[in-house]
């Protein structure tokens, strides 16, 4: 698709260029950062071929000269890049000076969160959510929710199947695959897939000594316990038996996922722990998730009518994608979200919490009278046992129609939706 798409990261963008020297703008190779960031720069240099970066090497500071906002593409490619936008902005007063964009964290961490605190502040972006690929009419608007809790919802949305939901789910949110071919929408998904991890001319030796089949291993078993609190022994357990392997050592499998957090290609939503009136123990572990779950469902192969065929699974999946979309339209209000599960075994799929204390919850089914009731009391139970009553409780649902019910709990399929 040649047209660009608005997306909603622009006014977090905007919003930080206006108080810091500099904004990186991380996240997963090909989903928009360039595109985006060229959006509100008047100046750039791409580190994208050897011989920039070799250049940029013996001159960093050259790579900073031109017309600010001045953008720097993959900038991870040349560390020192880091360091020398720090001392430019320490040096130079003002606001806005320079965007940063990164698919993967450098070597070092420990520079892009400590050095550069109060100078460039960091921004995630992520593929694109149903809303912003224009999958989604925005019929309802979480911020909305949040600030006019009770406001009415109906619509019938007649003509949107199931079935889309799986094709939507498996081609992603790459902006590159929005194109009206569904065979070869999935067809850049699965290309996007493959070429994940081709680090032989990597400068990172935190990249270069992975091994790619077993990156695509432990990704595989990472899909196969999407969306569930399993611990890293389950995981690991399932690539011995799957992969006839005698052992995998624990120490390997840390390393091998920090890799692949630092791809952004991995992203476990963590436990919400609220002010609880029971004395049920609230539980820690994350939920596994993806960046998007196109990933998970190339790494195990799924396509729409394997999804069509296993409802359960589809269930799993589409949890993750709705979860993508949620933690997307939350980062306007500079919420985040959490999981929650407590010793009783009550669980909530998504909990969205702003900076407010002000929080939402979030049942994600895929929609039928059984799966929506079971919703329903999974919400009102949350609400009597947490001490604060929520803004709002809602069941995103595959397909469907919008409406509130009367117990005041909404009911929004996913192509509904907006921040």
């Amino acid at each position: 698709m040649d047209k660009y798409l608005k997306r909603i990261i622009e006014s977090q963008i905007e919003r930080k260029m206006k108080s810091s020297g500099a904004v990186l703008i991380a996240g997963p190779k090909f989903c928009g950062k360039t595109t985006t960031a060229m959006r509100f720069a008047k100046s750039a240099r791409k580190l994208s071929t050897e011989s920039e970066i070799s250049l940029a090497r013996m001159e960093p500071r050259v790579v900073l000269e031109g017309e600010k906002p001045r953008l720097i593409d993959e900038w991870q490619a040349v560390p020192q890049i880091w360091d020398e936008v720090r001392n430019c902005v320490d040096e130079n007063a003002g606001f806005g000076q320079f965007i940063l964009t990164g698919s993967s964290t450098p070597e070092d961490k420990t520079k892009v969160h400590h050095s550069g605190a109060g100078r460039i502040v960091p921004i995630k972006m992520r593929p694109m959510s149903l809303f912003e690929s224009l999958e989604s009419n925005g019929k309802v608007s979480i911020s909305d929710l949040f600030m006019n809790p009770g406001r009415s919802v109906y619509f019938e949305n007649n003509g949107y199947s199931l079935r889309k939901t799986a094709f939507l789910l498996c081609r992603g949110g790459w902006p590159q695959s929005l194109v009206d071919d569904e065979d070869v929408a999935l067809d850049i998904t699965s290309n996007y897939y493959e070429g994940l991890f081709n680090f032989e001319n990597s400068d990172n030796e935190k990249f270069r000594n992975r091994k790619p089949e077993v990156l695509r291993m432990i990704l595989r078993s990472y899909a196969r316990n999407i969306s569930t609190q399993a611990p890293a022994a389950t995981i690991i357990q399932d690539i011995i038996r799957s992969n006839n392997r005698s052992a995998f050592d624990a120490k390997t499998y840390d390393d091998y996922l920090d890799a692949l957090k630092d791809l952004y290609i991995i992203e476990d939503i963590l436990a919400w722990n609220p002010n609880i009136r029971s004395k049920a123990a609230v539980r820690s572990t994350p939920t596994r998730h993806f960046v998007d779950t196109s990933i998970a469902c190339a790494a195990l192969r799924v396509s729409p009518d394997d999804l069509m065929k296993d409802l359960n699974s589809f269930g799993l999946f589409f949890e993750d994608m709705v979860v993508r979309d949620l933690v997307i339209y939350s980062g306007v209000m500079k919420g985040e979200v959490r999981h929650y599960r407590d010793g009783n075994g009550l669980e909530c799929d998504a909990v969205i919490h702003l900076p407010d204390g002000s929080w939402a919850a979030v049942e994600i089914k895929l929609g039928g009278n059984k799966l929506i009731d079971e919703g329903v009391r999974n919400l009102l139970r949350l609400k009597e046992v947490v001490e604060k009553a929520p803004a709002f409780m809602m069941i995103v649902t595959a397909t469907g129609p919008a409406y509130r019910r009367p117990d005041g709990i909404y009911v929004v399929p996913i192509n509904c939706l907006k921040d």
